[in-house]
């Protein structure tokens, strides 16, 4: 895939994960809807059924432009 010099790729994209990988986090804040919230280098992950301070491990379900959402797997 091509990238350019501002590390987005050719659609515009500039998340630095993709779906299906997992991750060792902890969960930061909530979320409106009640979703816990961490953060991979810098970028925002709504992680359902986690609460702040929970250190979980999650797989990334969805990439969206300047956010993602995830499940906890343990």
């Amino acid at each position: 895939m091509f990238r350019n010099d501002y590390g987005r790729d050719n659609k515009g994209n500039s998340a630095p994960l993709n779906e299906g990988e997992e991750y060792d986090v902890k969960i930061e804040d909530m979320g409106r809807d009640g979703d816990g919230i961490a953060k991979i280098e810098g970028f925002i992950v709504f992680v359902s059924g986690a609460k702040v301070g929970d250190e979980v491990k999650i797989r990334i379900n969805s990439v969206r432009r300047n956010f993602a959402f995830a499940e906890i797997v343990e």
